[in-house]
């Protein structure tokens, strides 16, 4: 299925054709830069095509990243995580085909029902893969995990609040709770509004805020670089959480582990919420060149 967006033809994923009317509203709100394309006559005998422009920026992320993620069970080494966060920090919504004066990222465009989040993949490989994910006003993607994952997120457009949380060890929330339960112990590692451009955030396997959730305060668009990519059959399913706060069951004392503007929360894991379900698009900015190491 095909909507033509600003003029560019954008294609939902196939398992979205049934969605029909209320998805595809959504869906075409965000769009591409504005392409200008001039037709010319051309001679009978011309066999050239015209390649598609790269840019220089998106196209040394990408050889980053190839040199970066070595595959399942393995962390990008300091200076690697170094290397592409500088890479990110000084990237562009111009350099994926966006453009703050498109109509998805203007302040009237509120969605007053259902602000369903979009996303389009750049790339995508055994090791890493490039995600945009765009929340209109008020979008959320709810809290979850990256198991065995290290992601990078760069805030492309707009402002957002993000929260997240790290796992405290499990022994310790049995003994909090002195009970058996649902809910494992989490240490609050964000809660802050962020505002593009921003420094790029980096979260890792088992800290940096594995589990988080992404409020948009205005429209909004961010550049996710997954390392290994979300895999079920591999093992790393993506898990969706509730959260409370510690205070909400008071059947243990924390004061052992509290430490110096460190806070801490119940995480419950709860079935896939229906507001975490997304529309894909296809992918139309500047293109990545297959390079070999």
């Amino acid at each position: 299925m095909k909507e033509d967006i600003g003029g560019i033809s954008m294609k939902m994923e196939g398992s979205l054709v049934e969605k029909n009317e209320e998805r595809v509203r959504n869906v075409e709100k965000v769009g591409y830069m504005k392409r200008v394309i001039v037709k010319k006559r051309k001679p009978y005998h011309s066999n050239k095509v015209k390649k598609p422009m790269s840019n220089k920026a998106l196209q040394k992320l990408f050889v980053s990243c190839k040199e970066t993620f070595k595959g399942p069970n393995t962390v990008p080494s300091p200076q690697n995580v170094h290397k592409l966060c500088h890479i990110l920090d000084n990237m562009k919504p111009e350099d994926v085909g966006l453009s703050k004066d498109l109509q998805f990222f203007k302040p009237e465009s509120i969605f007053r029902e259902n602000p369903r989040v979009t996303y389009t993949t750049i790339y995508k490989c055994d090791n890493f893969s490039l995600c945009i994910f765009f929340l209109p006003s008020k979008g959320v993607i709810p809290l979850h995990n990256h198991p065995g994952m290290t992601v990078f997120s760069k805030l492309l457009l707009g402002q957002m609040h993000i929260k997240s949380y790290d796992w405290v060890d499990p022994d310790v929330s049995h003994n909090l709770l002195k009970q058996p339960s649902q809910l494992r112990l989490a240490k609050l590692k964000a809660n802050k509004v962020f505002t593009s451009p921003c420094d790029t955030s980096v979260l890792y396997p088992k800290t940096g805020g594995n589990i988080h959730e992404f409020t948009a305060i205005t429209p909004c668009a961010v550049l996710d670089v997954i390392g290994p990519p979300y895999s079920k059959d591999d093992g790393r399913d993506c898990s969706y959480y509730r959260d409370h706060l510690y205070t909400a069951f008071p059947n243990g004392e924390i004061a052992e582990l509290k430490e110096e503007n460190e806070s801490y929360g119940w995480l419950e894991e709860i079935e896939m919420p229906e507001n975490s379900q997304m529309d894909g698009i296809e992918y139309l900015g500047p293109p990545i060149i297959e390079t070999s190491l």
